[in-house]
């Protein structure tokens, strides 16, 4: 196809998860750029200071993002090491890569099984619902919420939970090069997809650009996040694994084709 009938991807993930995904989509030999729908600053540096306080008695350490990795890992004490006893928990491969590189043993990561129907805590849990729980502390290194299944689940098999909020999101404030970005993705959506990996990053789209979605095409990567592309009013959502090569075969599907309808891929 010749690369001017190409359609482009807009990356919607935070700035500091951009630059690992247009390399890993280029590699996959796809179109995109990148255009922040969340901004991540650093929480309260007590929090994360008092989760590593608590890290060596833990059993548990659930990470929800690599954004929670990130800046729980730039608290890290001075010279302190991963414990033995302590299982990293995380939703995906991204916070999976971004704990071996903060230090964690490959052998204690649990995630979702590589072919799981979905990344997400449902599909994380099998794989710790077979752990005694009993008395034992599970860790929660979140922004200001997240994975409260996951932690009734710890709790209703005897876990002890703490949450901690290392990082916080908020909308983005675009400066005068992003505003021409989006404005001008708007204006062509049948050269466009949008990429969603957050429900939250698709609630700030009415904010920043008041208009009929229905012309727009997106591809989410969980059914939580494609339920609220749908509600905004998006023409057609497809679904895809949060993982380049899925993102890439998704898009490919997607080349060539002209929707005259709202469609929905499930």
């Amino acid at each position: 196809m010749p690369a001017a009938d190409r359609l482009t991807l807009v990356l919607t993930r935070p700035r500091q998860q951009a630059g690992d995904w247009l390399a890993r989509l280029a590699e996959q030999g796809v179109e995109a750029l990148s255009l922040p729908l969340l901004e991540i600053d650093a929480g309260a540096a007590e929090a994360a200071d008092a989760a590593w306080a608590a890290l060596p008695d833990a059993a548990l350490a659930m990470f929800v993002s690599p954004n929670a990795v990130e800046h729980f890992f730039a608290r890290r004490p001075a010279g302190a090491a991963w414990p033995a006893q302590t299982l990293a928990a995380c939703v995906g491969p991204g916070s999976a890569r971004a704990l071996e590189a903060a230090g964690v043993p490959a052998g204690q990561i649990v995630q979702p099984p590589a072919d799981a129907a979905s990344l997400d805590s449902e599909h994380l849990w099998p794989q710790l619902a077979g752990h005694d729980w009993r008395g034992r502390l599970a860790l929660l290194l979140r922004g200001e919420g997240g994975r409260d299944w996951l932690a009734q689940r710890l709790r209703e098999h005897g876990a002890r939970t703490l949450y901690f909020s290392v990082y916080r999101r908020r909308a983005p404030r675009f400066d005068a090069a992003q505003r021409a970005l989006l404005d001008a993705i708007v204006a062509a959506p049948d050269r466009h997809v949008w990429l969603f990996s957050s429900a939250e990053a698709v609630g700030h789209l009415p904010e920043l650009a008041a208009q009929d979605w229905s012309a727009g095409r997106c591809i989410c990567t969980h059914e939580r996040i494609a339920e609220a592309a749908r509600r905004l009013g998006f023409g057609h959502v497809v679904l895809a694994r949060p993982e380049a090569a899925a993102i890439a075969a998704a898009l490919e599907a997607m080349q060539g084709r002209t929707y005259n309808r709202p469609h929905r891929d499930r």
